[in-house]
């Protein structure tokens, strides 16, 4: 007896095998990222600073060095991620950077210190980049945003025990320990990693084959509906593109202002010392992980992105906006907002980084989401530099709430004015399990 068909309109299960293997793997991995490439605060707070004779010039410098090595490298890792291997890519990838997290701890003067700081932002260019081809190459339209939520989450929940556990490392040793011994746990990774992640769903023996053939299928079939684009030159101009590289290196102004001058605006706002300005300032990214999670659900469940980025870049340019109002005397009236604003910035980040496959073929999307990443960097080094400069030149917090205000809001505005066909926002999908 034939079975009949499934009918084209009829979707189909896809299995749960992908999410509680693949999700752990790839969070973990930016998190080490995020990790060392963001606790040379700390280290410059617990003595760092004084012990290399860092002055606010190198400083800035120092900034700007590894801001340069990340926005140079995005497109030449993202196009070999693509090309060859993802894999491969962050394997090497973390082991360099672990490597050179851990040299931190060994330099013994400022010019060193830069080339090993340029370096790290040489080989952590392309992890973003490739993760989220990784993920494009593993998980459907109606799942992707909730995939790349679990990567981007990364960032926020190491912002939450980053302070405090560096600071303990450093009390126990030393700021050189501390960098030695966050950078170990990333060449071991390396290894894991390996042995874990295969580059797609056609090359797993771990998978169901029902879900494996369902997978590649399913992406198959995104892929026709997509225009084609012959060239990644042809990709770079595209409206939509050049459009997100702008609303990016706004966007990034805010997150990147807010995440390096939180404490320093928390310590001296509060009058709290070190340790509970620590934990006040988690905050902000405790709700984040929370809104992050219901959004890129709500997205993926509507197949709409647009809708679930620039409303909450506008909440977060009115919360900033509102702290400006307030001012620096009225600290503990603003915080509340600042903790809005922060969860805010955090809470598109999936359903953003899906919309780039939708709209551009296989070919050319991995290169132009590290062309949009790279201007993200230069917005990142834009925002760390003017807010800092803004509180150093006023005396307050009040202009670079203004600046994040301004910053968010056109970040904002740009969103809605990027264009998917008709065909790939119609497109009929396999229907996934929920990976909880």
């Amino acid at each position: 007896m034939t079975v009949p068909s499934r009918p084209p309109s009829e979707p189909v299960a896809l299995g749960r095998q992908r999410w509680g293997r693949l999700l752990p793997i790839v969070f973990v991995t930016y998190s080490l990222a995020y990790l060392d490439r963001s606790n040379y605060s700390v280290g410059v707070a617990g003595g760092m600073k004084e012990d290399l004779a860092i002055t606010g010039g190198v400083a800035a410098l120092l900034g700007a060095l590894f801001f340069l090595g990340y926005f140079l490298f995005q497109i030449p890792g993202a196009i070999y991620a693509e090309r060859r291997s993802v894999k491969k890519l962050i394997f090497w990838s973390l082991i360099a950077w672990g490597v050179l997290a851990s040299l931190q701890g060994l330099v013994s003067n400022v010019g060193l210190l830069m080339v090993v700081r340029f370096l790290i932002g040489v080989v952590e260019a392309a992890v973003l980049p490739a993760m989220v081809i990784f993920l494009s190459h593993w998980f459907t339209k109606p799942e992707r945003g909730r995939a790349n939520t679990y990567l981007i989450l990364g960032n926020p929940v190491t912002v939450l025990w980053l302070t405090v556990v560096s600071g303990y490392l450093i009390e126990a040793t030393s700021w050189r320990g501390m960098f030695i011994i966050e950078g170990l746990p990333a060449v071991i990774w390396a290894f894991v990693f390996w042995k874990m992640v295969d580059d797609k769903p056609e090359q797993a023996r771990w998978l169901d084959p029902a879900e494996r053939d369902g997978v590649v299928n399913a992406l198959a079939e995104e892929q026709k509906t997509l225009n084609p684009v012959g060239s990644y030159r042809e990709a770079f101009r595209s409206r939509n593109v050049i459009l997100l590289s702008v609303q990016y290196f706004l966007w990034s102004i805010g997150v990147y202002g807010f995440v390096f001058w939180l404490p320093s605006i928390v310590k001296a706002g509060s009058g709290e010392g070190i340790g509970l300005t620590g934990v006040i300032s988690g905050a902000p990214y405790a709700l984040a992980v929370i809104v992050m999670l219901v959004n890129s659900r709500a997205s993926d469940r509507s197949g709409r992105r647009s809708a679930y980025v620039w409303p909450w870049l506008l909440l977060g340019a009115a919360a900033f906006y509102g702290s400006y109002l307030l001012g620096p005397r009225h600290f503990w009236l603003s915080f509340p907002l600042l903790v809005i604003a922060g969860a805010a910035m955090y809470a598109p980040y999936g359903p953003y980084f899906a919309y780039i496959p939708e709209f551009l073929p296989r070919n050319v999307a991995g290169a132009s989401i590290a062309l949009i990443n790279s201007f993200g960097a230069l917005g990142g080094f834009a925002g760390s530099y003017l807010v800092g400069w803004l509180n150093d030149s006023t005396g307050s917090n009040a202009a670079s709430f203004l600046l994040m205000a301004l910053s968010l809001a056109a970040a904002a505005g740009i969103v809605p004015l990027v264009r998917v066909s008709r065909a790939s926002a119609a497109t009929v999908l396999p229907t996934p399990v929920p990976a909880e």
